[in-house]
């Protein structure tokens, strides 16, 4: 069963899609019928996440757009040619980000801009270029991926804890600001998940994979979120980890 809101074959944009927990998504979303818009920043990632998609489910409508969140032109585009593309725009899943490793005394400003534009204004720029059109539709779905490390900071992510802090805020605004318009927002705040950004930071003998869980264990709540199977988490963040 889907949440009432959603059509029969709703249109998601998943931001992150090239790997990890925006993989997972996308391939379970596209197994539930869902047309997808993956985004990311390597268009060959994003062609193997397609074909895992059609490979889930033959047939299943994939555009995939590769670019800089970053850069707010690239960003209200994906809205918009979502919407062009499919008339439509039904649940955004914002699973990008970068995770510099960087203790205090070492944290730049270009460690900051990295961050902050990365994880923190990619993700407003996709939220707020949708909101008008969830606004007007009175529906829509918004699940942003964090970090446990926003409110458990791990050590070394001065700057990456605190752009992720802004992602839970934003879910928090974005359910006051939208519940009575039928806008459901959720935040999801993974531990230590098996994935390239991880081990971009940990090898296995820092943080051994017993230690860790599978993207697709995140990207099930993901679903959840999106299905309707989560309404009482609405507005908040709920914590996934081992």
């Amino acid at each position: 069963m889907s949440h009432p809101s959603l059509p029969a074959h709703p249109v998601t944009i998943i931001t992150g899609a090239g790997s990890g927990i925006g993989r997972a998504t996308a391939v379970k979303l596209a197994t539930l019928g869902h047309r997808l818009v993956l985004v990311g920043r390597t268009a060959s990632k994003l062609d193997a996440t397609a074909e895992q998609c059609t490979a889930a489910r033959s047939g299943c409508e994939v555009l995939h757009l590769a670019g800089d969140l970053a850069d707010s032109g690239f960003a209200h585009g994906v809205v918009d040619r979502t919407i062009e593309a499919f008339g439509e725009l039904d649940v955004l899943v914002n699973c990008a980000g970068v995770a510099p490793h960087a203790p205090i005394e070492r944290t730049t400003e270009e460690v900051l801009e990295e961050a902050f534009l990365q994880n923190t204004f990619g993700a407003a720029f996709l939220i707020t270029r949708a909101w008008p059109h969830f606004k007007e539709r009175r529906t829509g779905c918004i699940v942003n991926v964090s970090t446990l490390g926003s409110t458990d900071p791990f050590q070394g992510f001065f700057a990456y804890a605190a752009s992720k802090a802004a992602i839970d805020s934003f879910t928090r605004s974005a359910h006051v600001e939208g519940h009575r318009m039928g806008i459901r927002a959720f935040c999801v705040n993974p531990g230590s998940i098996e994935t390239p950004l991880l081990r971009k930071n940990f090898s296995e003998r820092v943080v051994p994979t017993h230690a860790t869980l599978p993207p697709e264990a995140v990207a099930d709540v993901i679903v959840d979120c999106i299905a309707g199977n989560r309404e009482a988490d609405r507005g908040k963040t709920i914590v996934v980890k081992k």
